[in-house]
């Protein structure tokens, strides 16, 4: 089975009040621990309201994350394309790509906040077909063509990038919710897909569905689409034991939900949750749940569950949140490297494998402490030695010891 690549997502969702230029940072920091934990990806996005949200440009952000990174991968989650001019993003993403020495990957969507497109003075029945618009300009331009074009919102003469991305195939991916859009926009140019819905149990199982949308456009267009490229969210707070977990996230996870998900976004048919227990029953040990608040072996069946009920994707990609102060949380993506992505992609099965062996074949062994004793007793010191021999000191490696107290006993004899 193919090794599954691991991610991070931050939108960001902060709980207003804490100064900002903090924030930035604490992020930025965050960036730097996944790197050194090595996570594949790290994704960030656009938004220009709701207070929760505070990066406004996601390709800066990125830029500063790439200076304090090696080897982990940025992505752009997304820009909202109806929010700017193709060109423009064309050229910043090639910026981005040189900056990070070729490690930016081009995430986009529509735009996700009505009160951002209300800001804009964007009607949001146009949103969805200016990102596939483009989506194809960009392309166009990435390729190296130049480009003469005239929309409704957007003019082109002569376009062309002085510079090509640095990446001979930048990845293009588009985030897809519950709605066919983003699937079937994936399908169409043969790109990723970012499922931001699967948060959610509806999101969860309605994966299946999700991916025969992609599979039909590509049909109709005459492309494809590869699992491999499928990256799918979940949200987690990972501690030592479920008790602990619940307590780390249960009153953040609550003030989240209440504040921001039922009292600023008004999400229909959502409830504030009465207390911090309820909140963490309710979005992470209810049937189907999304969301795993316990131990990195419940994240492991979370992620197991989510193979099998969507057939297989290519990227597992934790949203970033506030549920626990950050010292919990940091810890929380240290276990998820230590113990889950291991777990998942099978980098310990040969440790495993080795430990049952010696165990199972110890008379196999057995010959090279008779080695040992061997050598003891061609030297007089040292076969004199073995009554002053206890156990434990000698080093030598356990499976190779012979039982020096009963030599020595016989000796004695």
């Amino acid at each position: 089975m193919a090794r599954l690549k691991f991610g991070a997502f931050l939108a960001p969702h902060h709980p207003i009040g804490e100064h900002p230029m903090l924030q930035f940072r604490r992020d930025l920091n965050l960036v730097s621990q996944l790197d050194e934990l090595g996570y594949d990806e790290f994704w960030c996005g656009e938004h220009h309201s709701s207070g929760w949200e505070m990066i406004a440009s996601p390709e800066m952000f990125l830029a500063a994350a790439g200076e304090r990174t090696k080897r982990i991968r940025l992505g752009t989650g997304v820009i909202s394309l109806p929010y700017h001019h193709p060109y423009n993003v064309a050229q910043r993403m090639v910026q981005l790509d040189h900056m990070t020495g070729g490690r930016a990957i081009f995430g986009s969507g529509p735009g996700a906040l009505a009160s951002d497109a209300h800001t804009l003075g964007i009607d949001p029945m146009t949103q969805r077909d200016r990102q596939d618009e483009a989506i194809a300009i960009i392309r166009r331009l990435f390729n190296g063509e130049r480009v003469t074009a005239k929309s409704d919102w957007f003019t082109m003469n002569d376009a062309a990038l002085q510079i090509l991305p640095l990446q001979e195939e930048m990845p293009f991916v588009v985030a897809s919710q519950i709605s066919p859009s983003g699937m079937t926009l994936a399908g169409k140019y043969g790109i990723g897909i970012i499922s931001l819905g699967s948060m959610s149990t509806q999101g969860l199982m309605a994966l299946p569905q999700q991916w025969e949308f992609a599979e039909d456009a590509a049909k109709k267009h005459g492309t494809s689409v590869s699992r491999a490229n499928w990256r799918v969210l979940l949200s987690w707070h990972i501690a030592e034991t479920r008790e602990q977990a619940r307590r780390e996230a249960g009153p953040g996870l609550m003030r989240w939900h209440n504040e921001y998900t039922v009292g600023t976004l008004m999400r229909p048919g959502l409830k504030p949750f009465s207390s911090p227990d309820e909140a963490v029953d309710k979005t992470a040990f209810v049937d189907g749940a999304a969301s795993t608040i316990g131990t990195p072996d419940d994240l492991v069946k979370t992620i197991k569950n989510l193979m099998q009920v969507s057939g297989g994707v290519g990227h597992i990609i934790g949203f970033v949140h506030d549920w626990a102060n950050p010292e919990n949380t940091r810890r929380s993506w240290d276990m998820v490297a230590r113990y889950v992505v291991p777990e998942i992609n099978g980098y310990i099965d040969g440790l495993r494998r080795s430990q049952k062996f010696v165990i199972e074949n110890r008379a196999i062994f057995e010959r090279a402490g008779q080695a040992v004793m061997a050598k003891i007793m061609d030297n007089d010191k040292a076969a004199a030695a073995l009554s002053q021999t206890g156990p434990g000191r000698v080093a030598i490696p356990a499976v190779n010891a012979p039982d020096l107290q009963q030599a020595a006993a016989k000796q004695r004899g």
